[in-house]
Formats: structure tokens, sequence, C-alpha cells
């Protein structure tokens, strides 16, 4: 899914459509048990209290494609007669009215779900009208191609809220609040099946993890029984690693420099398209990038080899995973330099009388502690 098909169902979750109907739940304790399982109506609870419901569902739909929203894909054997499978579709096609369905998807959450404390186990289910885009993208409400039935699912920590003191009106005074269970933002989740060419496809499913450095590969495996996707911060850590060992004396600035420069360039240049894919890079456009840098043809080949080995031979990576899109940052035991991406050309290296140094360009606007030098 896209972020403009994304962005499109997100705007889905408010109170105020009424095709959103059923929500279930169950909260679950530390010890894995059941406290207590619910089902309501949306149109039936008060206006805030539905939209506190659909901001954690909103929450699933939000973050970045490729890094927090994964693209999970079944194969044909399991869209044909797995289990997994077709729970997730009973579950859709039932409209969360299979009591045994709803159960069967709670209990493998709280087997394998790795969570501390408490946590709610949200389901919600929707069917969209979807309307008929015309060529210039103009939406026809009247018209519609088809209806899009789907599931969310948000599992939520649900943590004890901090003391504090609140004014009785009653007493004129000030005392502690009790100590109240809070639910906060989901954890994880996903939706089913995914929204793709604003159409239904039954051979995906959209994950959410807030969690880009582990990724709960156990949510994945119970839910999907599908190989969990490297997490975003892993893939970061590998592709900086990869740079570092492979390249050795050649990892210059200049050439992280070049990598970063050209990568999050692509990033820039597709952020106005919000039907594309996520940016993705290959070990050949890496190699151009090396190659444009100079860099000898045996580190090239150690720095390919190496890659292979972490991530396969014809794996395409996320843009957006391997390098910081957002800032340009140099880091020293001692001192740190922080550096608009766009502006990364502002940093040199130099050797001088034989001692490296690190050069900021100052044309202008210099301050030291908020006091203007010259």
């Amino acid at each position: 899914m896209n972020r403009k098909e994304i962005a499109e169902l997100r705007k889905r979750m408010n109170p105020d459509n009424s095709a959103i109907g059923r929500i279930r739940g169950c909260y679950v304790n530390n010890k894995k048990e059941v406290v207590s399982a619910f089902e309501r109506s949306l149109i039936s609870l008060p206006q805030e209290e539905a939209e506190k419901y659909m901001s954690l569902f909103k929450k699933v739909l939000s973050g970045t494609p490729d890094k927090n929203l994964v693209d999970i894909s079944f194969t044909n054997d399991q869209v044909l007669g797995s289990e997994e499978h077709r729970l997730l579709t009973s579950l859709y096609e039932t409209s969360l009215k299979d009591d045994d369905a709803v159960q069967a998807l709670c209990m493998k959450i709280i087997d394998q779900i790795a969570m501390d404390g408490n946590y709610l186990i949200l389901l919600m289910q929707d069917a969209y009208d979807v309307p008929f885009r015309t060529r210039d993208d103009m939406a026809l409400e009247d018209a519609s191609g088809e209806v899009f039935s789907y599931i969310v699912c948000a599992v939520c920590p649900v943590k004890p809220s901090k003391p504090a003191l609140r004014y009785v009106p009653s007493d004129n005074e000030f005392h502690t609040t009790d100590i109240d269970q809070m639910v906060a933002a989901p954890e994880v989740g996903f939706l089913f099946p995914a929204f793709d060419d604003r159409a239904t496809n039954i051979y995906d499913a959209l994950y959410y993890t807030r969690d880009t450095e582990s990724g709960h590969p156990e949510f994945v495996k119970a839910i999907f029984n599908s190989e969990p996707p490297v997490p975003a911060d892993v893939q970061k850590e590998t592709f900086q690693s990869l740079l570092t060992d492979a390249l050795e004396e050649e990892c210059s600035m200049d050439v992280v420099q070049a990598v970063h420069d050209t990568i999050r360039a692509r990033v820039e240049e597709q952020k106005s398209d919000k039907e594309a894919d996520p940016v993705t890079v290959s070990k050949r456009e890496v190699r151009s990038i090396l190659e444009d840098c100079q860099v000898s043809e045996n580190h090239i080949a150690a720095f390919e080899e190496k890659f292979d080995q972490e991530f396969g031979e014809t794996a395409d990576l996320s843009a957006e995973n391997i390098v910081e899109t957002a800032k340009f940052e140099v880091r020293m035991p001692d001192v740190v330099i922080r550096v608009a991406p766009e502006k990364s050309d502002l940093v040199k290296t130099q050797v001088i009388d034989g001692i490296r140094y690190i050069l900021i360009r100052a044309d202008e606007g210099v301050e030291v502690n908020g006091v203007q030098v010259r």
C-alpha cells in the first residue's frame, strides 16, 4: 500500500463514519489472563469515548512505509487453505460476528506476544464504499467502484497514570488523584486485507509496529505465519557496518557524504508523489556511488560480498531505513555536529600540519551561546 491509500483509510477513523460499526476487544493482565472481553457499537458510545477509540485505530495506519508500516504477503498455498489466512478472512467477512474467530485471534496474540504489563487488544470492522476517481483524481462520492470490507487490530499497553493533585470543588481544596489504568498508543497492529490500487487484496496485510528496533517478530509469526521483516533500525545498523568494514581506510567522510546525499536526494524527489512506492536502494546503485567516489575495486567487491551475506543477492533496501534523511550528523567522543541534510557540503575534512580537522564553513550568522560573533 502506498501513502495515498493509507491516508485514504486513515480518514475513515472518525466516529461520524457510520460504516465503522463494531468494536471488539479484551483486556489482558501481566499473567496473560483475560480480565474482561467486550463488544461495543461505535454509534452507541459517547462522542468523546468514540473519538478515543478511533484515535487508537488511526495510529495503526500512521508512520513511515517500510519502517513502521510493512506489507506482509501471503503465499498462494496460504490463501488457498492455511489456518492463519482462513482465520483473518472469517473475521472480516463476518464483520467480527464470529465469536470463535475473535477468541482464536486474541489467544494467538496472548500466547505469543512479548509485552510487559497489562494490555488491550482492540478490533474494529469497516465497510468502505470506495468512491470512483476520475482521471484527474477527482472523487465522485455518488459513484462507487466497490465496497472494501476490512478489519484493523491494535494492541495497546495499559499503564498506570502518575499521581497528581486535582482541585475538588466540593472541598475547595486540592487532593491527590487515584492511580488509573490508562490505555497508551498501540505497540503493534495490522490491517487486513490490504487496500492496493484502492481495491481488496487478500494476498497482503499491512503490519504496524511502533518499535522499529525489534519489530515484534513473534507477533508476525503468530498472526501471519510469515518470516518477520528485518526491523528498520537493524537494517540501518547493518548497512552502516557494511560500509565501515568493507571499505576500511577508504570509508572517508567524502564517501559517506556521497552515499547519504545521493540516497536522500532520491527520497526528496519522490516525497511529492503520494502514490509512488517507497524508494529502494539496490546493491548496484551503491556500487555506482562508490565508483564515482573513486573507491578501489577490491573494497567495492568486499562491500558487495558482505551485502549478499547480510541481505541477499537481489535485495532492495528501503532508502529511509538505511540513511538519515532528516539530519546529517558528525559525532566524536567530545563533539557532536548536526547539519541540515541538504547542507552537508558545509562540512569538510582537511589535514593541517599532519593533524586531521573537521572544517565547517562559517559564512554568516555565527553565534556562541546566543552571542553573535565575528
